[in-house]
């Protein structure tokens, strides 16, 4: 390269870094942004403006892709004068392109993936997800503290959500042991009770308490940088909660909902938080009267809007209710809802709060439980307009209120959607922990008058949130006390938004023709096991391994059919039900278990088919048999009833309920045993085929073979693998799929009785005998009998001669 080349390079590095040292210049005196988000931004980058919301690489650098970036993640700043270096040669290639293969339409809150797809930032995603390639789609605030919450924030301590993150707080009354004022999850809390003498640093010297400082190396995660002091009260804890929108829920009405509610949040402040209460119930109740675009979205997503409000309202008005100096608020908007809050004074022992259509009553010491040392209070809140929103709402009864409607028979709700009778009502307290409360709370809801038909049913329920946001009508915790035709008493152990709807019910009468079957199979099995048992018992010349198999097998089938037709239905004693319960799932248990013991051991006769010796299988089964059939069934039996006794026995069977997958302690050992009978009858097929076409022509051999194939075929209906018919009861084959397994099953000891004793030989000679005994000692009898006349009567005629 000659020396003027080299020369005119330099020149045009010197005239290239020059604008760069004005620019430099100009942007030194520049910063708009908080020190937390500068921070963010990484090395070689400085925040620019934009409400804090991008970065531009500092002088001297240059960003590989754009101007712009919004977080640390985007950083790829790099010196210039490395690049310039790096590309020193042919003028055309000082300059790095950008590259083109990037979305120009990915929204705020997102980054780039490729041309056709947009990732969201840390803490937002869309309705699609976290990547997404619709221009249709935005990045939305992911709410981490719900419902349902995905974060834990542990004992005595709030989340609140902030526009892309998170923090933890204590509540009121409590601290942190480091005294810092925010955390992030569970393993961080350390909030103990505020004590005000044992921190003197945290006094001013007029001694009142003031606010710990912050310790700045562990800044929250806000996205706006830190909160302003102004939604803080002098009393720890007490703000504004955060209070996002639905995720994916396009409506204008609700996007100017939520900015008068960002307004209120903004403008907080504790010494105002009656204004700000009132503010809130207005806006919420001018949005439930008018919700113009909102009576268009599906139900589905009106329902999701419906939760939103429910428990961001009730969360609001929990946190800024510990503001409130005394006494009781009362608030009634223009279109109907109203407000009550009662602050707990001494000498209180019960509170009772009043509004047009409800009433609610509870003890103080409900709300005094949590131990919290924070001011109590007690609110309800009635939403008329609330019921719009949560039309064609389902309705989800526990089994035991559908027994009770008619008895002993089913009941399945209509598909048409229960009537609210009532108002919407939320009712909180300043204990959050309301789900299981030591008494019951009563409500008394006043509705139009209205007289249930034969198949409709008056029900107190709450509103359950479900995972998506949405949520369902339930009757979990709810009991109706009294009903008349204008209000209804309901009484819950718990807290949420509750009210009393009227719901259409079929009443599903047991099937006469199954229950004929099931009472006259259960009762020809039981003869039928009977006779087998003793057949079992007292045949001297069938007696081995497999005889005593087949005797426990018939023994527990004939104690488990009886219990099942004498017991089944005796629900009016609670603990005698539970009983009858427990030990039907005992013998069911105990004869699967003996089942398949038999499967095993036909399994093992067939492997050793053409071994003369027998005694290797039979040991084996002997060591088995007995720990095995009456071990492991009460094993199960007993950690069941150890775990959750009470689920025993329900209010229209004797039999194991289906809560919390109890019912799984009975259904997963038989699904195991019919997958391991399955296969030994697999197995076992497959062993008699193979000896069937290897064997010579020996008669003995190939009848014993043969036996072994019609038995093995026998297990299918004798090891119970027909109860895999019961999972076919589903669509339209239910019907038919039902007389089926009834049928079946019913006759099982039918087929027990027929395989092992009528079908087998040596049984058919010990009954020929034994009738033959019969006979004999009948004629033997009969001939006695007759000769014993005969004297009789010569002993008669010989005294009449004599005399």
């Amino acid at each position: 390269m000659r020396p003027t080349h080299i020369m005119e390079e330099l020149l045009l590095l010197l005239l290239l870094l020059l604008p760069l040292g004005a620019s430099a210049q100009k942007t030194r005196d520049i910063n708009m942004c908080e020190p937390s988000l500068r921070k963010s931004c990484a090395a070689y980058a400085d925040c620019q403006g934009m409400d804090g919301k991008y970065c531009m690489c500092g002088p001297g650098q240059e960003l590989i892709s754009e101007t712009t970036f919004r977080n640390e993640s985007e950083n790829m700043c790099q010196g210039m004068l490395v690049l310039l270096l790096l590309t020193l040669g042919p003028v055309q290639k000082l300059r790095v392109s950008a590259p083109t293969d990037c979305a120009p339409w990915c929204p705020l809150k997102s980054t780039c993936v490729n041309a056709t797809a947009c990732r969201c930032s840390p803490g937002f995603s869309s309705s699609s997800g976290e990547i997404f390639t619709s221009r249709l789609d935005s990045c939305d605030d992911i709410n981490e503290c719900g419902p349902p919450p995905t974060v834990s924030c542990g004992k005595f301590a709030d989340c609140q959500n902030t526009e892309g993150s998170y923090y933890c707080m204590c509540i009121p009354g409590y601290v942190l042991a480091s005294g810092a004022t925010m955390f992030m999850d569970e393993s961080e809390n350390t909030c103990q009770v505020h004590n005000t003498t044992s921190r003197p640093d945290d006094q001013n010297p007029e001694g009142c308490c003031v606010k710990p400082k912050l310790d700045n190396k562990d800044p929250p995660p806000y996205t706006h940088g830190e909160l302003d002091d102004k939604r803080f009260s002098s009393r720890r804890g007490i703000f504004f909660p955060t209070w996002t929108p639905p995720r994916g829920i396009k409506s204008q009405t609700l996007s100017r909902f939520f900015q008068r509610v960002q307004d209120l949040h903004r403008e907080f402040k504790p010494d105002f938080v009656e204004n700000t209460i009132q503010d809130l119930i207005q806006g919420v109740d001018e949005l439930l009267e008018t919700p113009e675009d909102l009576k268009a979205l599906p139900r589905s997503e009106q329902h999701r809007v419906a939760t939103n409000l429910l428990t961001g309202l009730e969360n609001s008005l929990r946190n800024m209710s510990q503001a409130l100096s005394n006494g009781t608020l009362t608030f009634n908007a223009s279109a109907g809802t109203d407000l009550s809050l009662k602050l707990w004074e001494q000498g209180d022992r019960n509170v009772i709060l009043s509004q047009n259509q409800v009433k609610m009553m509870l003890n103080w010491d409900v709300v005094h439980d949590s131990g919290d040392s924070g001011p109590s209070v007690v609110g309800l809140i009635s939403t008329p307009g609330m019921g719009k929103l949560l039309a064609e709402a389902p309705l989800v009864v526990e089994p035991e209120k559908q027994a009770v409607l008619h008895g002993a028979h089913k009941i399945s709700l209509q598909e048409a959607s229960p009537v609210l009778l009532s108002d919407v009502i939320s009712a909180f307290m300043s204990n959050k922990v309301t789900q299981n409360l030591s008494s019951p709370v009563t409500f008394i809801f006043s509705h139009h008058s209205v007289t249930p038909g034969p198949t409709q049913k008056v029900f107190c329920v709450f509103w359950e949130h479900s995972q998506n946001g949405s949520g369902h009508w339930s009757t979990r915790g709810c009991t109706m006390v009294n009903s008349r035709d204008t209000s209804t008493t309901c009484q819950c152990t718990h807290l949420s938004s509750f009210a009393v709807l009227m719901a259409h019910y079929d009443v599903k009468e047991d099937d006469p023709v199954l229950a004929v079957i099931t009472y006259m199979g259960l009762s020809l099995s039981l003869l039928c096991l009977l006779l087998a048992a003793l057949t079992f018992l007292l045949c001297k010349a069938i007696q081995n391994t497999s005889t005593s198999l087949h005797l426990q097998l018939s023994i527990c089938l004939f104690l488990a059919h009886l219990l099942f037709l004498i017991a089944i239905d005796q629900t009016k004693i609670k603990v005698l039900c539970s009983i009858i319960a427990g030990a039907l799932h005992y013998l069911y248990l105990a004869s699967f278990t003996w089942m398949l013991l038999e499967a095993l051991h036909l399994f093992l006769t067939a492997r050793n088919l053409t071994v003369v010796n027998y005694s290797s299988v039979s040991m084996l089964m002997k060591k088995l048999m007995f720990p095995v059939g009456y071990g492991v069934p009460a094993v199960i039996v007993a950690i069941s009833a150890a775990s959750r006794p009470h689920l025993y026995g329900t209010p229209t069977r004797c039999w194991l309920h289906t809560d919390k997958g109890f019912i799984w302690t009975f259904l997963g050992p038989i699904c195991t045993i019919f997958s391991i009978n399955l296969a030994f009858f697999l197995m076992t097929f497959w062993i008699v085929k193979k000896n069937l076409s290897s064997l010579n022509r020996d008669v003995s051999t190939l009848r014993n073979t043969r036996m072994l194939t019609f038995k093995a075929t026998a297990q299918l209906f004798i090891l119970g693998c027909t109860w895999c018919l019961g999972i076919l009861q589903v669509g339209p084959a239910a019907h038919i799929m039902a007389y089926l397994f009834t049928i079946i099953n019913s006759l099982q000891g039918v087929f027990i009785f027929l395989v092992y004793c009528l079908l087998s030989h040596q049984v058919r000679e010990q009954y020929k005998k034994w009738f033959k005994g019969i006979r004999k000692t009948k004629a033997e009898s009969e001939q006695y009998t007759l000769s014993s006349g005969t004297m009789s009567n010569a002993s008669k005629h010989s005294v009449e001669n004599y005399n």
